[in-house]
């Protein structure tokens, strides 16, 4: 399976200070070893852009471009990049529409347009809630993902 990864995803990855590097170092991990493939999309790309070039007193990374264009670069060999389909705008139109999308879950429902254009139904992100709207989409926590499974011993 091809799993797409949210910005959020992204963001927690690179930063080895944050609290949820840990678990989305392990969340990875664990669906590599299921054989799933990990992507990204240009949007996640953009929106890791803005994040980490944002200074950290402003709940970002405090990057500078250069340095953020390494980050990226590293991460588009880390993850491929899914480049944006024809019929990615008349899909978001028609998700932003139908789902009622006001503010900013719109740039969420231009996740999914991207998702849907290439045929993909399993995203992992924190943000569950923002993407459980979707029908047919599958929205993966990495904090489901990354934790040990149950013990069978009694």
């Amino acid at each position: 399976m091809i799993v797409a990864l949210d910005t959020n995803i992204l963001l927690r990855f690179t930063d080895t200070t944050a609290a949820h590097h840990p678990v989305v170092v392990q969340a990875l991990d664990t669906l590599r070893l299921q054989g799933d493939s990990l992507r990204i999309f240009p949007q996640a790309v953009y929106e890791f852009w803005v994040a980490a070039t944002r200074p950290i007193a402003n709940n970002g990374l405090g990057l500078s471009p250069v340095d953020c264009d390494q980050v990226i670069t590293g991460l588009l060999t880390a993850f491929p990049l899914l480049d944006d389909q024809a019929g990615l705008f008349t899909e978001w139109r028609t998700l932003v529409t139908a789902h009622d999308c006001k503010g900013k879950v719109a740039h969420d429902a231009r996740f999914v347009a991207a998702m849907r254009t290439h045929g993909l139904t399993q995203l992992l992100t924190f943000n569950t809630g923002d993407f459980a709207r979707y029908p047919g989409l599958t929205v993966l926590d990495p904090a489901t993902i990354a934790a040990p499974p149950p013990s069978t011993t009694p």
